[in-house]
C-alpha cells in the first residue's frame, strides 16, 4: 500500500478506473463525475490548484481509495470497501493538510468511511442539504417531445466556446459559473467525454439554449447525467427535460443500459429532482455530510 499526491491526467484516469470497477447505484462516484469535477473550471495541466489537495492510495497498480479536498473545509472521498484501513489514513491525511477550524466530508450513507469519521470526531448532519442518486432503466425510456421553435442535436468537437457559454448562461442565476471556453475544451479531451452524448437544444437562430451532458462508462454501460441546464429566457417550455431525453436516447443507441443522476434530495432545491423523476428516474441512495469543529 502506498499513498501518492495527485500529479495530473494519469492519476485522474486511475481514480476513474477505481470508480468504474466499484460502481453500483449506491457508489459515491461515476467516472464521469470526476471528469466534470476536474474540468468545470480552469485547472493546471499538472498537479492541483493552490487551495485544493488530492491524494491516492494504491495497492499494487490499482487505486483503492482517494481523497479530494476541494477546499480546506470540504472533502470528497471514496474508498474500496475491501480496504477499510485506507479510510482512517485518508481522514488523517485530510486533518494534516487542512488548516480549517471547521471541516465537512461528503460520503454515501453507510459508507466505509463512516467509522473513521466518527472516530475522528465528525458527526453526521442527516438534515443538511444532500444529493440523492436516481437511476433509470433505459429500456423504458419515454419518447422525446417536440417543442415548437427548437430542435435538438449533439455538440460538435469545435463548439467549446458556444457550449461553455450555454452552460454559464443556464447557471447564472444560481452562482457565477467558472466554466470557460478553455476549460470546456479540456473537458472535451478528457475520458470518457463523447461529443455525441453532449446534447443541446437550439432555437430558430441556431443558438444553444439548453443542454444535457451524459458520460458513458463503457465497462458498466452506465451513463451519468451531469450537468443539465436551460438559459433563463427559455425556461418553462420543457426544454431541459426534452434535451435530456434526446441525450438518453443516444445513450441507449450506443449501448448504454442504465442512466444515473444525482440531484439535491432535500427540500431546499427540489426543481431538478422533480424534473428527473418526471422522466422516470427513481431514488436509490443518498449522500450524508459529516462535520466537525476543531474550536469547540
Amino acid at each position: 500500500m502506498r499513498r501518492d499526491d495527485f500529479t495530473g491526467p494519469a492519476d485522474l484516469r486511475a481514480m476513474q478506473s477505481m470508480c468504474s470497477r466499484l460502481w453500483s447505484p449506491t457508489s459515491r462516484f461515476h467516472p464521469g463525475q470526476l471528469a466534470w469535477s476536474r474540468h468545470h473550471q480552469p485547472v493546471p495541466a499538472r498537479g492541483t490548484t493552490a487551495d485544493e489537495a488530492i491524494s491516492l492510495w494504491r495497492e499494487g497498480g490499482d487505486v483503492v481509495g482517494f481523497g479530494w479536498a476541494e477546499a480546506p473545509d470540504w472533502l470528497e472521498a471514496q474508498v474500496d470497501p475491501a480496504y477499510p484501513e485506507v479510510a482512517e489514513e485518508l481522514v488523517d491525511w485530510f486533518e494534516e493538510w487542512s488548516d480549517a477550524a471547521a471541516q465537512s466530508v461528503l460520503v454515501m450513507e453507510g459508507d466505509v468511511l463512516e467509522p473513521a469519521l466518527l472516530a475522528a470526531g465528525f458527526v453526521p448532519e442527516t438534515d443538511a442539504p444532500h444529493f440523492a442518486h436516481h437511476v433509470l432503466d433505459l429500456a423504458g425510456l419515454a419518447d422525446v417531445p417536440s417543442v415548437e421553435g427548437y430542435r435538438y442535436r449533439h455538440v460538435e468537437p469545435l463548439e467549446a466556446a458556444s457550449r461553455a457559454a450555454c452552460h454559464a448562461a443556464s447557471w447564472s442565476d444560481v452562482s457565477p459559473s467558472r466554466l470557460t471556453t478553455e476549460a470546456y475544451a479540456a473537458l472535451m479531451s478528457a475520458w470518457p467525454y463523447r461529443a455525441d452524448l453532449d446534447w443541446v437544444a437550439v432555437d430558430a437562430a441556431g443558438e444553444m439554449v439548453a443542454s444535457c451532458l451524459v458520460w458513458l462508462d463503457p465497462a458498466t454501460g452506465v451513463g451519468l447525467v451531469e450537468p443539465v441546464g436551460c438559459v433563463p429566457a427559455h425556461r418553462g417550455r420543457g426544454l431541459a427535460g426534452a434535451v435530456t431525453l434526446a441525450a438518453l436516447h443516444r445513450l441507449r443507441d450506443v449501448g448504454g443500459r442504465l442512466a444515473v443522476v444525482s440531484p439535491r434530495g432535500d427540500a431546499g432545491y427540489p426543481g431538478p429532482r422533480r424534473l428527473y423523476r418526471s422522466l422516470g428516474f427513481r431514488p436509490v441512495a443518498r449522500t450524508v455530510t459529516w462535520h466537525r469543529s476543531l474550536t469547540e
